[in-house]
């Protein structure tokens, strides 16, 4: 049965909303900063916030277009194109991340899978080990293992892994 854009939105969402609870957690006894790829309007990275209220957080997006409230300061924001901001973090925040989300869908489905891939590529130096990685598209990273999803979340609607 095919459902509205609206609904299927809202499923979205209270997935992405279960699979961060649920990371978060995963991590409760890992140090380490969080990582938001995909600022967007800001609503996760402020999410994360009350997730991790004594944890650094950084996000990366392209261009600012969130929520004035929800943008990191500038040291905490890696703004440009991933291609140049991923080794910029590996370079400052090399194997410190505990969780990494990654919220890089678009409507465009072959440019996301191949973000997708980039980034499963280029992200992994950022990582602890046993750190924790969620995200909106498929991730194969040869060091990370996937992990079952929260309760009630659908296979494929969500994606978690673990750093080997």
């Amino acid at each position: 049965m095919r459902v509205s854009r609206l609904d299927s939105f809202i499923r979205r969402l209270e997935a992405q909303r279960a699979c961060l609870e649920h990371a978060a957690a995963l991590i409760t006894d890992l140090e380490g900063c969080v990582l938001e790829f995909g600022l967007g309007n800001g609503r996760t990275y402020d999410h994360l916030r009350h997730l991790f209220p004594s944890r650094e957080i950084f996000a990366f997006d392209r261009q600012v277009a969130a929520h004035p409230s929800c943008v990191p300061d500038a040291a905490h924001l890696f703004l440009g194109d991933f291609s140049a901001t991923v080794p910029a973090a590996i370079r400052r925040l090399l194997g410190t991340a505990a969780l990494a989300h990654f919220d890089i869908g678009s409507g465009d489905v072959a440019a996301t899978a191949a973000l997708a891939a980039t980034l499963a590529a280029a992200a992994p130096p950022l990582l602890a080990r046993g750190g924790v990685i969620l995200a909106d598209q498929p991730m194969a990273a040869h060091a990370w293992a996937p992990l079952p999803l929260p309760p009630g979340v659908p296979e494929g609607r969500y994606f978690l892994y673990r750093v080997r």
